[in-house]
């Protein structure tokens, strides 16, 4: 079966009536949607031979981005359907033949009411400086949650925001800050590349899409350092763990120094999941560490082990731990038993949490 362009614009049409996240296309399978966090095929669609995953590609890359396809293997870029959704795309190589995966990214910035995230992401939006990280594993909606914390500066304080993402994605307008945003292989080389020039660029908050190696990391610490609101992701699964991730990137003869500097500079970390939602769609749990002073001590010290303590019992001022949130997502009757253990740091603690309540009734 042979793809025309018309077809494209229909399944990414599917996407959204369908209420998809992502869409599949491989070689001997048909086009693929994931809903609600599951892979469905598309009915009353054939396997697609090389040929025609070819050919998608070919329908949806410039010549330049076509070139570097072939020389590099794969590729990450964006597609929007105005009035409907922009699409973050990622083309790649598997056994000689041509995949693609498209992600949704709704047209319209989300607030952070409505994601559900925790009061205290607002307050980390309007610190004047400092380091905030959001983690969490692919597809756990990090960029949506930054795309509103943004937002949310944006419509609440005068300045220059400056973004780079791999791809851009959410499109922000200028409300009481002027928005630029700069895609990552179009605008600039690398994330690095352009942290070093973004500081010419008169910035008061600085959105590095991905914190992806030790230079990028170095420089959002410099800039946080310098007296700009740094916000940034890594693909740790907790606060805690971040925290050591972000200082393991160094050597060890500089871990010292990075540890000082972080603890200086760190304003908060967001880590979150997507879990599926009773009833259908999906819903975010979070674990959340701000920066108190007792908190850059241990930084300092190199202590993160007593970290866990300090959000278990920080929970007046914004802290929570991963597994008290899915708890109270279970015993709200918002997320099933299994899939909250399925994503908790320790399953024990959400069945105890859960029997607990059970008894109480």
């Amino acid at each position: 079966m042979t793809l025309q362009p018309i077809q494209i614009e229909s399944l990414l049409h599917g996407m959204v009536k369908f209420d998809a996240s992502d869409l599949h296309i491989k070689v001997g399978s048909p086009p693929t949607y994931r809903i609600h966090g599951l892979i469905q095929p598309v009915k009353n669609l054939s396997p697609l031979a090389p040929g025609d995953t070819a050919g998608l590609a070919k329908q949806i890359l410039t010549a330049a981005q076509l070139t570097e396809f072939e020389e590099v293997g794969d590729l990450d870029c964006a597609y929007s359907i105005p009035g409907l959704a922009r699409f973050r795309i990622n083309v790649m190589k598997q056994r000689g033949s041509t995949s693609l995966v498209f992600r949704k990214v709704p047209t319209e910035v989300p607030d952070c009411e409505t994601l559900g995230l925790p009061p205290i992401c607002k307050s980390l939006a309007m610190k004047p400086r400092g380091l905030v990280v959001v983690t969490g594993p692919t597809g756990s909606g990090k960029s949506t949650t930054l795309a509103a914390m943004i937002d949310h500066r944006n419509q609440n304080e005068r300045g220059h925001i400056l973004t780079m993402e791999d791809p851009v994605e959410f499109i922000h307008k200028d409300k009481l800050s002027i928005v630029n945003q700069r895609e990552i292989g179009a605008d600039s080389a690398s994330f690095a590349a352009a942290l070093r020039r973004a500081l010419r660029q008169d910035p008061d908050v600085i959105l590095v899409g991905e914190m992806r190696d030790l230079e990028t990391i170095a420089l959002g610490i410099t800039a946080a350092e310098t007296g700009h609101l740094v916000l940034g992701t890594l693909h740790t699964t907790g606060a805690i763990q971040t925290v050591d991730r972000i200082i393991d990137v160094f050597p060890p003869e500089q871990q010292q120094q990075i540890r000082v500097q972080l603890a200086a500079t760190l304003q908060g970390v967001v880590s979150q999941v997507l879990c599926s939602k009773v009833g259908g769609g999906r819903i975010a749990a979070h674990e959340v560490m701000i920066a108190t002073d007792a908190v850059r001590a241990c930084i300092r010290e190199g202590k993160t082990s007593q970290l866990q303590t300090m959000l278990q019992t920080g929970s007046k001022l914004g802290m929570q731990l991963l597994d008290g949130c899915l708890a109270r997502l279970v015993q709200e009757g918002k997320v099933e038993l299994k899939n909250a253990l399925a994503k908790a740091h320790s399953p024990q603690a959400i069945e105890r949490a859960a029997g607990a309540e059970a008894a109480a009734v």
